[in-house]
């Protein structure tokens, strides 16, 4: 029988070590006749993206193999760098933003596009290949580096490297997407100050130059257009208020075809991404949400989806293969694997199987979807949702009568949601006796565009009732210790974090930001093109709001600050610059409040290092037990950080 340990202070496999250890994200996957391959994000090695090829016989080889890195800053959050097709491979190196192409046979990449004037200064995403080269989406920036001077254009790269512009003019364009015809055209375009996911039109250009919106426009966004071989055009679209399935068949209105009442889509911040796919006997497999977790479902022709039984949570990057798909998929027992699911049985296979931890799956979390009362303020929704892992160890108790610390997890996006997939930084801190609550306050997605626009103009007041409200949801059920509930978050979530502790005081008694937003007009007028505007819906029109922005920056509120703060940030993030952090820093030093400051060099917006992934694990951590007056296991070696 075990001895009682106080919770956060229970012995724990799960380590830093072990969350970086081998690890690897996996991104977009790439069918190429018998063959797949995919992306990984590899942090042990700097967190470049490899590129990695399965042949037909199960051979597994790395097609990217280091220095390269397969990774775009198109928007700044990248997506859709590399392509591959016929074996020839087609990427945007991240060092120096140029296409390369690697051929068989080839030793080793070949430039295609020429050095830019500007380092870095002209960008590729959203790759596709054609007979004379290579569509692409092309970022160009100006000498000036002002936002309001970077263009967006779809072009089309030949082999020589010569472009030629095809669709130019709108502030934003996406998914250049050619028809089996080679000549007719439909892509994605939105203007300032929408983001994709309030207002994205999918426009078709015919062969003979005309230009037609097939759907989309104001209040409404159009994702993912795909051709169908008879020259059908599928898409998804909110017009519904879910992202659901719409076609347009030649000489045909555009139409619905299936609303599974769930987000079969998401909101566009990386390109690339698809939740739905196409398979050649007409069959369509895609995967939608319901009650915290995704399903993955055929539609036959005419008929209803057809749920497949799969132990996975989350399904992304579904691509036809054969008489199936081949995706990156999780689940609550599994980190991300790419797997190959036939769409009649629903047979799997693991083409690219999670990394051996070596642990009894009792030290895994399982979440639990939960629905919890809100406050309305003319939302009309008085809900809202999460996710919530509570402590699990095999080998440890805590003392009778104690109840464990909290900490409420807040995703960034805002619209991004909380994934019920096994993630060992949520394990870190579940199996040491911490219960984590992973918030889908409103403005998340998965739950309909009602649920996402109930954040639009009201981003620092919803969220912050929602996380408040989960806290204390828990708190009065007595799950969880209301003494010792932190919150933490990245991004907007960090954003997020420093309101709460700033404008919501007495509910955390710690929080950790990392790379948050602390001055909302300093983030709006200094932040990078794809964003530069998005706070005009999220918070009043910029600068003619400014007050606004004044009373919802957490900078503003340093006098009602005094909860102990951990801040994390790196020097390269031009998307939250390190300033917005050094501002909260400065304030928290004159204050006397007790915090901690790391500032991780060459990282952008989200660490990729895997020292740095450790680092800040760690010292959050360390902070918490240094708060809340908790040992830390003695046989990991965690150096405590200092708190000034």
């Amino acid at each position: 029988m075990s001895t009682p340990l106080p919770h956060g202070s229970w012995p724990t496999p799960v380590t830093s070590e072990l969350v970086v250890r081998s690890a690897a994200r996996l991104g977009e996957v790439v069918v190429d006749g018998p063959d797949v391959w995919w992306a990984e994000s590899r942090p042990a090695e700097g967190g470049r993206t490899a590129l990695v090829r399965r042949t037909a016989d199960g051979e597994v080889t790395d097609a990217l193999p280091a220095p390269w890195n397969a990774r775009t800053r198109v928007h700044e959050y990248g997506g859709g760098a590399w392509t591959v097709s016929g074996g020839v491979l087609w990427f945007t190196e991240f060092s120096d933003q140029r296409l390369y192409r690697l051929a068989p046979g080839d030793g080793a990449p070949v430039a295609v596009t020429p050095e830019p004037a500007i380092p870095s200064g002209v960008r590729y995403a959203d790759l596709v290949v054609v007979a004379d080269g290579l569509l692409a989406v092309r970022e160009t920036h100006a000498a000036s580096g002002a936002a309001a001077d970077v263009v967006n254009e779809i072009v089309r790269v030949r082999p020589d490297g010569a472009s030629e512009v095809l669709v130019s003019g709108p502030d934003f364009v996406a998914a250049p997407r050619p028809a089996p015809d080679g000549v007719t055209l439909a892509w994605l375009q939105w203007d300032h100050p929408d983001m994709p996911w309030d207002s994205a039109q999918l426009v078709v250009r015919a062969a003979d130059g005309t230009e037609h919106v097939i759907a989309g426009g104001p209040g409404e966004s159009a994702v993912q257009p795909v051709w169908g071989e008879d020259l059908a055009l599928w898409w998804l679209d909110d017009r519904t208020n879910f992202w659901s399935l719409h076609r347009k068949r030649p000489h045909e209105q555009p139409g619905l075809v299936v609303d599974v009442r769930s987000d079969i889509g998401g909101p566009q911040w990386l390109f690339g991404q698809s939740r739905y796919a196409l398979l050649d006997d007409g069959r369509v497999v895609l995967a939608y949400g319901r009650e915290g977790r995704d399903r993955l479902a055929v539609l036959t022709p005419g008929g209803q989806p057809r749920e497949l039984d799969l132990p996975y949570g989350t399904f992304r990057y579904v691509t036809a293969q054969g008489t199936g798909v081949v995706c990156v998929a999780g689940g609550p027992a599994s980190e991300p694997v790419v797997l190959r699911v036939d769409a009649g049985s629903g047979a799997t296979e693991v083409l690219r199987p999670a990394r051996e931890l070596g642990l009894d799956p009792a030290w895994f979390s399982r979440p639990e979807h939960v629905t919890f009362p809100t406050e309305d303020r003319g939302t009309g929704i008085g809900e809202a949702h999460a996710l919530v892992f509570p402590p699990a160890n095999p080998g440890a108790t805590a003392p009778a009568g104690s109840l464990p610390p909290l900490v409420v997890v807040v995703h960034g996006g805002p619209t991004a949601a909380a994934v019920p997939v096994l993630n060992l930084e949520i394990q870190y801190w579940t199996s040491r006796g911490f219960c984590v609550a992973d918030v889908d306050y409103r403005g998340s997605v998965g739950y309909g565009r009602r649920y996402r626009d109930a954040l639009r103009g009201r981003w620092g007041v919803v969220d912050l009732d929602d996380v408040v409200a989960c806290a204390r949801f828990l708190a009065d059920a007595g799950r969880v210790d209301p003494a010792r509930m932190a919150i933490r978050g990245g991004s907007a979530g960090g954003y997020t974090t420093l309101a709460a502790l700033s404008m919501r005081p007495g509910v955390f008694t710690a929080g950790a930001s990392h790379y948050g937003v602390a001055d909302l007009g300093a983030l709006a007028a200094e932040t990078h093109k794809f964003e530069s505007r998005y706070l005009d819906g999220l918070v009043a029109p910029w600068p003619s709001g400014r007050a606004v922005y004044d009373e919802r920056s957490p900078i503003n509120h340093v006098d009602a600050l005094d909860t102990p703060l951990a801040v994390f940030q790196g020097d390269e993030d031009a998307v939250v610059p390190p300033d917005q952090a050094e501002a909260i820093v400065a304030a928290l030093r004159a204050k006397g409040v007790p915090h901690t400051y790391l500032l991780f060099a060459g990282e952008q917006h989200g660490f990729r290092k895997a020292e740095n992934i450790r680092a800040a694990l760690d010292g959050e951590l360390s902070f918490y037990a240094q708060v809340w007056g908790f040992d830390l296991p003695a046989d990991e070696g965690i150096t405590p950080v200092p708190i000034s």
